[in-house]
C-alpha cells in the first residue's frame, strides 16, 4: 500500500510539474475566461445598444411626439407610468415638433423618439422609433407589448370592460404534464424538460467527463506505454508490483484531473458571479440559485466512476503495447465507446425520456452520461440512480480484475502486439 502511494504521489507532481500541464490549464482557464465574457466584451467595445437589460441603472429616456396622435401618446405614457420600474419612460414632447425632439436626442437629453404615422385605412397608427443608438431587443419588446395594449384600448374602446381588457392581453401558458412521470424522480422540474440553467449545467457536463476522461485516460496509457518501450518498466517491476504500479498511476492520474476540473470550476464560478453575466443571465430569466444541486453531485459520482471504468481499460490496453506509435490505434475501440456515450446522452438531451437513453442508463459505458441527462430533467426515479450507481461500480470491479491480470501479463510482453488469444496464453502459462 506503501508502495502505491508512493506511485502516486509521484505521478501527481510528476504530471502537475510538466510545463503542458501548467500551459494547457492556463490557456483553457483564459479561454473559458473569454468565452464567458464575449458578450460585455462586445458590448464594451461598441458601445452596446442602448439599454442592455431590465435591470439597468438608467432607463432609456424616448421622447413621444404628440402632435396628430395625441391620445395614443397619452394612453402609452400613462400605460407605461403604471408599469412601475421600467427600462425605459417615455417623455411627452408636449408642443415639441419632431425637429425639436430631434434636436433633444443629439444633444443626448433623450435617447431617442417615438412617432406616429397615420395608416390609410387603419384606426391606430404605425409606430416609429428614431434613436441615435441601436436600441436593445429587450427594450423594444417591452415598448411592442405597451404598444400592444394601447392598441387594443383604442381598437376596442368602451365596449370591453377594464378587466376583459387584461384577461385578453395576458399570455397564455401552456403546461404539459407526462402521464408516464414516476413517483420518486430525482430533482424533478416544475415545467417540461429542463430548467434553461440547468440544460447548460448538463451539456457542460457532459462535454466535461468526455473531454476529461479522454485527455487522461491516453495520458495513463502513453505513459505506461512509454515506460515499457524505454525497458524501465522491467526495472521498476523488481521494485513494485505490477497491480501496485497501475493503481498507482490510475489514482494518481485521477487527482490531476480532479486538480484541473477544480481549477476550471473556480474559474468558471468566479465569471458567472460578475455583476455584468449576473445581469445577462437575468436577461434570459436564469438564475445560479436555480440550478439542481442533485445534477452536481450525481454528476461528481458518475464522472467519478466513468473515470476508474475507462482508466482501467486504458490502462491495459497500454501494457499491451510496445511502441508508442502503436498507441492511438490500439485505444481506438475505448475512444469509439467513450464517443458513442458522448453522443447518446448529446442528442437526447432535449428527449431526455426515449427508450434509448432509458437503456444507456444501465450500460455500465454510457451510464456517467445518459443517466446525467435523466437526472437533470427529473425523470429518472432514485431507484434507477442506484440501480445505475450499482451497475457501474461491480462493473469497475470485474474489469479492474481483468485489466490487472492483463496488466501483469502485458508489461513483460514486447514486440507485436499480442492479441487477447495469445494473452489468455500468457496468463495461464505465467499462472496469473
Amino acid at each position: 500500500m506503501n508502495k502505491m502511494g508512493t506511485i502516486t504521489g509521484f505521478t501527481f507532481k510528476n504530471k502537475v510539474k510538466t510545463k503542458s500541464f501548467m500551459v494547457t490549464t492556463i490557456v483553457l482557464a483564459i479561454l473559458i475566461t473569454i468565452g464567458l465574457n464575449v458578450p460585455y466584451f462586445i458590448t464594451l467595445f461598441n458601445g452596446g445598444p442602448i439599454g442592455g437589460g431590465t435591470s439597468g441603472n438608467n432607463p432609456v429616456n424616448i421622447g413621444l411626439l404628440t402632435s396628430g396622435q395625441p391620445e395614443v401618446s397619452e394612453k402609452l405614457e400613462s400605460f407605461s407610468s403604471a408599469q412601475g420600474d421600467q427600462a425605459y419612460r417615455f417623455i411627452a414632447g408636449g408642443d415639441k415638433d419632431e425637429a425639436a425632439l430631434q434636436a433633444d436626442t443629439e444633444a443626448g437629453l433623450t435617447d431617442g423618439y417615438l412617432k406616429f404615422e397615420a395608416v390609410a385605412g387603419q384606426e391606430f397608427p404605425q409606430p416609429i422609433l428614431y434613436s441615435s443608438d441601436e436600441v436593445s431587443p429587450q427594450i423594444i419588446a417591452s415598448i411592442e407589448a405597451a404598444l400592444q395594449s394601447v392598441k387594443l384600448d383604442v381598437v376596442v374602446r368602451d365596449v370591453l370592460t377594464a378587466e376583459q381588457k387584461e384577461l385578453i392581453t395576458t399570455p397564455v401558458k401552456l403546461t404539459q404534464e407526462s402521464l408516464s412521470t414516476e413517483e420518486g424522480a430525482v430533482g424533478a422540474e416544475s415545467d417540461n424538460g429542463m430548467s434553461p440553467i440547468n440544460y447548460i449545467v448538463v451539456y457542460l457536463l457532459i462535454i466535461l467527463l468526455f473531454t476529461s476522461t479522454m485527455m487522461t485516460g491516453n495520458m495513463i496509457a502513453s505513459e505506461i506505454t512509454a515506460e515499457k518501450s524505454s525497458r524501465i518498466m522491467e526495472i521498476l517491476i523488481t521494485s513494485v508490483s505490477p497491480l501496485s504500479q497501475m493503481f498507482g498511476k490510475i489514482i494518481g492520474i485521477f487527482l490531476v484531473g480532479i486538480l484541473q476540473i477544480g481549477i476550471f470550476g473556480a474559474v468558471v464560478a468566479a465569471n458567472m458571479l460578475l455583476p455584468h453575466n449576473v445581469d445577462v443571465l437575468g436577461d434570459f430569466n436564469m438564475n445560479l440559485s436555480d440550478i439542481n444541486t442533485a445534477v452536481i453531485v450525481y454528476g461528481l459520482i458518475f464522472y467519478i466512476l466513468g473515470y476508474f471504468l475507462y482508466a482501467v481499460m486504458f490502462a491495459a490496453i497500454g501494457s499491451m503495447v510496445s511502441r508508442t506509435e502503436e498507441l492511438g490505434q490500439a485505444v481506438l475501440p475505448i475512444t469509439m465507446l467513450s464517443l458513442v456515450s458522448f453522443y447518446i446522452a448529446i442528442f437526447s438531451i432535449a428527449t431526455p425520456n426515449i427508450l434509448l437513453l432509458k437503456v444507456a442508463s444501465f450500460i455500465p459505458f454510457t451510464s456517467p452520461t445518459a443517466i446525467l441527462v435523466r437526472i437533470g430533467a427529473g425523470v429518472a426515479p432514485t431507484w434507477e440512480i442506484l440501480t445505475s450507481l450499482v451497475i457501474l461500480a461491480v462493473s469497475i470491479l470485474v474489469f479492474g480484475w481483468l485489466a490487472a491480470k492483463i496488466y501483469r501479463t502485458g508489461v513483460l510482453m514486447y514486440g507485436k502486439r499480442p492479441t487477447f488469444k495469445e494473452l489468455f496464453k500468457a496468463m495461464k502459462a505465467y499462472k496469473i
